[in-house]
């Protein structure tokens, strides 16, 4: 097999690793990283394609002609991007590139609150453009994960005080999207009303939340307000959703009320930032 100076050893053991043309390289740039850019190169060419297992320590360190502390310093720093996936007494493996989910919003067609299954996720198609979709395979859908009770947090505080309630007024029930075999989305509503139906909120049930909601209530839902935000997962996010804690999530809130005005459910839905956008469309479709 042909070698090029990038991939031969260093014999006079001294760093091989240029500077990349990212603009963020300067000569201050830590070695680590720079080596870090230097293999996503790589990744990013194809010379270390998706599932591939990247060289060991060892063969990186003579490679590059650094030490094995920068070379875990770089690989450590793909991690945290989502560049590589490191298997403890395994290896170190490329990740796959994210699956993108577009989440559409049309601000004039969605009067009614139809649901997460229904209007937070789009319909299946669109794969072909990197914009992956629901589909209605096996184990897609919206699930119930637990009822915690109703007490003095800061995500119970603010429920209480967008739907005008004491928070013991209120019951809450969690669930999380799945979509092409992983969780995408975890959700937490609030309700001023219960006890909740045990069934209802049985863990494991499949459902449209939104909708079973509303039947129990006897009600309507329309849409109040929504809003848009990001946050990193805190640790029981991060466990759900089968991300590393801090990851990026976006956060979409709000309340649906009842067509008299009258505010009957607070939304606080988190989703897994690396494979999902929302998309506004402002044209009839």
């Amino acid at each position: 097999m042909a070698t090029n100076p990038a991939n031969t050893p260093n014999p006079a053991n001294t760093p091989n690793v240029p500077d990349t043309q990212s603009p963020q390289s300067t000569p201050s740039t830590p070695l680590y990283r720079r080596l870090a850019r230097r293999l996503q190169e790589r990744i990013d060419a194809g010379a270390y394609p998706a599932g591939a297992r990247l060289p060991s320590e060892p063969e990186l360190s003579a490679e590059f002609g650094v030490n094995r502390l920068t070379v875990r310093q770089a690989v450590a720093e793909l991690e945290r991007a989502a560049v590589v996936e490191i298997r403890r007494g395994v290896g170190t493996f490329v990740r796959p590139p994210a699956v993108r989910v577009s989440i559409a919003v049309d601000p004039r067609s969605q009067r009614f609150d139809l649901g997460s299954v229904h209007a937070a996720l789009p319909e299946a198609g669109g794969e072909a453009r990197g914009e992956g979709r629901r589909g209605d395979g096996p184990g897609d859908g919206e699930f119930v994960v637990a009822a915690p009770p109703v007490t003095g947090s800061a995500e119970d505080a603010e429920a209480a005080r967008q739907l005008g309630r004491a928070p013991q007024e209120l019951s809450r029930v969690d669930s999380v999207i799945r979509l092409g075999g992983r969780a995408r989305a975890a959700s937490s509503y609030w309700v001023p009303f219960g006890p909740l139906p045990a069934e209802l909120v049985r863990p494991g049930r499949p459902g449209n939340l939104v909708l079973d909601l509303a039947r129990t209530a006897g009600v309507e839902l329309e849409y109040d307000w929504r809003a848009f935000g990001a946050v990193g997962a805190d640790l029981a996010d991060a466990e759900l959703l089968g991300v590393p804690p801090g990851t990026a999530l976006l956060v979409r809130e709000g309340v649906s009320c009842t067509p008299d005005g009258t505010p009957a459910l607070y939304v606080r839905r988190r989703i897994d930032g690396s494979s999902a956008r929302f998309v506004l469309h402002f044209r009839e479709r």
